[in-house]
């Protein structure tokens, strides 16, 4: 029905294969809303025909045909909407914009910064000048010894945070580039859309679930330490003016004109990396629940929030993917002293060598407080190392194949216009 309904409507196909229902037709399963059901197989009139199943006066009835519970405000969906044409759809014109502004600054600053920093830390390594200005000898009793970076309970929370997004992402982009050759293999991984949709449910109610249990520790935390804590202290992950100074002075090591500046228990990246989710997940918990119960939520809403939800929805879900396969990656990973993989998320801890280079400020206050022994722990047993480099390895192969993917259904999709 839709290829019989393309050759004299194209314009309406093309704004048809931007709705759900449009890419799962794309993808070549039948379970889906098609031009006959919203318009009829025979009779079919304008909306502005009273007797069309388009009319304003008869689109509710249209819709409960498949979605029992739609409301007035569910009829007002605009199924036919496109981000280009500002005058009949500012919404999500303006929408599309703000997201596409959005994903331009974020990636320009942070791959920017992503070469640059590879670039100069691999001319360090190569000239034998990483950090010639911090002394990297380690104590008899240190040799050999791991610094604790990371609880049982934090590495737990990382890791299922992290297969529960691996497992959102493996279960939207095949909607995200349906064209694509790879979508169909990948949506048949799972069964069928149906199935897809259920578990990408699944899987962000867990993601939502390690969220919130981060925020009540941390409000508890917060109410048993109140008087001690220190709101922008070494440990906290508040922004402070030194993270602005270590950013010029990164900035300043990049071109060669400063040595390498030093770090406390947190740098600047890690910072970005904590605090991003919250925007991230506060738009795609918003915008998934309106979807997730779009006809709860019209009753409520006007039909064009649907539409404005699943721009944002999308946009945003392709922001964190990117940014954590490409930007966190490299930062955790690929980066020189880095590379091939750092484990420190799975083992909890780090070679004290490593612990001194990569937060030298901290190192220093430990050692001259007295404190540093309280933090160093033998090195892992070899089947955890193991064991922590095989896991790290897959996650990462996966998000690479994923990224891939997104790569290739981003060109295919430009220059498909």
């Amino acid at each position: 029905m839709v290829k019989a309904c393309a050759g004299c409507h194209e314009k309406e196909l093309r704004s048809y294969k931007i709705t759900s229902h449009g890419k799962i037709a794309t993808l070549g399963y039948g379970q889906t809303a098609t031009c006959s059901d919203c318009h009829g197989g025979h009779a079919i009139l304008p909306a502005s025909d009273r007797a069309s199943r388009t009319h304003a006066a008869n689109i509710l009835s249209t819709c409960r045909k498949c979605h029992n519970d739609a409301t007035a405000g569910f009829a007002t969906f605009q199924s036919h909407a496109t981000t280009d044409d500002f005058a009949r759809y500012p919404q999500m014109w303006l929408a599309a914009r703000f997201m596409i502004g959005l994903l331009v600054f974020t990636f320009g600053v942070f791959w920017t910064h992503s070469v640059l920093w590879l670039y100069r830390e691999y001319r360090d390594r190569q000239e034998r000048k990483a950090r010639p200005h911090v002394r990297t000898e380690v104590l008899p009793q240190e040799a050999g010894r791991h610094y604790v970076r990371w609880s049982p309970a934090w590495r737990a929370a990382h890791l299922v945070f992290t297969i529960s997004v691996i497992v959102l992402v493996a279960t939207a982009i095949p909607l995200l580039y349906p064209d694509s050759a790879w979508a169909l293999w990948l949506m048949n991984l799972f069964g069928a859309p149906a199935v897809a949709s259920t578990i990408h449910k699944y899987a962000a109610v867990i993601m939502v679930a390690v969220f919130a249990g981060h925020l009540v520790y941390v409000a508890v935390f917060l109410v048993r330490n109140w008087k001690t804590f220190e709101w922008f202290g070494p440990y906290s992950l508040m922004p402070t003016w030194q993270d602005a100074r270590d950013i010029a002075a990164m900035c300043k090591w990049f071109v060669g004109r400063a040595p390498r500046p030093v770090f406390d228990h947190w740098n600047y990246t890690q910072k970005v990396d904590y605090w991003a989710p919250f925007w991230g997940i506060a738009m795609l918990v918003w915008t998934g629940a309106m979807l997730w119960f779009k006809e709860l939520n019209a009753a409520y809403l006007p039909g064009w929030t649907f539409n404005v939800a699943t721009i944002v929805h999308g946009e945003e879900a392709l922001l964190a993917a990117v940014y954590l396969f490409t930007i966190h990656f490299f930062a955790n990973h690929w980066r020189p002293d880095k590379f091939p993989m750092d484990i420190v998320m799975f083992t909890g801890s780090m070679p004290i060598e490593e612990f001194k280079r990569e937060y030298t400020v901290e190192y220093k206050r430990l050692v001259k407080a007295g404190e540093l022994e309280r933090y160093l722990v033998n090195e892992p047993a070899r089947p955890m190392t193991l064991g922590s480099k095989v896991l790290g390895f897959t996650l990462v192969a996966i998000g690479l194949v994923l990224l891939v993917m997104m790569v290739i259904g981003f060109a295919e999709k430009l220059m498909g216009g």
